[in-house]
């Protein structure tokens, strides 16, 4: 069943060993990204379920990773703490199964490396000291098929979870609009930040109805990396009771990046 649900964003510079003085830009991020660890870690989830928008994405279907061992590390970016986790493949079967029952288009890749988009929120739940814990992990990519297919997805990951006697986190892993400001990475524009201002209200307000009917124009210009994977998370809560523990919201480097925290009651 689903304990623990989150909204995290992936941009390494979070990362102290890689943002080092940066880190005072984006401190109400990193410390949101804290808060988020320690509530994950409460839960003692058995699997976590991460979305990330930079595994192995396909246009029309969903990925599932597949290899037996899922590891990877941030030395790319200066970072060299090393990620191994047990893929918990019985659950991915049943992800699979239940997907394709539906109707619902899921591909399964093998011998992947995590992307940052997993490692970088895991790199705040998972603590490194804690030896003892280590929980086994999902890792998906999402696809670039219509919002509503996302949504559906997600409705089926949560009838599978929810049957499921393990306890369960579920990740959202993404960034919001890349164009928020002159200086962004992507180049700015206007709707980038009203693209931030919406969906962070939709959020609060449980506005699942106009995430689902977000102006596609909109999302474009945002330039957003998060949306199909919140929008996967929401659908897996659809039957559950929820509501917004915290959500912080900053866009530092021009690049907005949300944490949410999510009660299942």
């Amino acid at each position: 069943m689903i304990r623990y649900a989150a909204i995290i964003p992936h941009p390494p510079i979070i990362i102290p060993t890689i943002g080092r003085s940066n880190l005072n830009l984006c401190r109400k991020t990193v410390n949101a990204m804290k808060a988020a660890g320690e509530k994950f870690r409460a839960v003692k989830a058995d699997t976590i379920v991460l979305v990330s928008p930079h595994g192995p994405v396909q246009y029309d279907k969903f990925v599932v990773n597949y290899s037996s061992t899922l590891r990877g590390d941030l030395s790319q970016f200066g970072d060299h703490r090393k990620f191994i986790f047990e893929n918990d493949r019985e659950l991915v079967d049943e992800i699979v199964k239940s997907s394709r029952s539906s109707h619902l288009p899921v591909g399964l890749a093998r011998e992947l490396e995590l992307d940052h988009g997993a490692l970088v929120p895991l790199h705040y739940l998972i603590n490194e000291k804690d030896l003892s814990y280590n929980p086994r992990l999902v890792h998906m990519s999402f696809s670039m098929l219509p919002l509503d297919y996302h949504f559906r997805f997600g409705e089926v990951l949560g009838k599978v979870l929810q049957s499921s006697p393990k306890i369960i986190s579920f990740i959202a892993s993404g960034d919001l609009s890349h164009r928020v400001t002159p200086e962004a990475p992507a180049g700015y524009s206007s709707q980038g930040r009203i693209f931030d201002r919406n969906l962070t209200e939709f959020i609060q307000r449980k506005n699942v109805k106009s995430i689902l009917n977000f102006d596609p124009y909109l999302i474009e210009e945002a330039g957003e990396c998060g949306l199909r994977s919140i929008i996967i998370l929401l659908g897996a809560l659809a039957n559950l009771k929820w509501e917004v523990k915290s959500l912080s919201y900053e866009a530092p480097f021009g690049v907005g990046y949300m944490v949410v925290n999510l009660n299942i009651k």
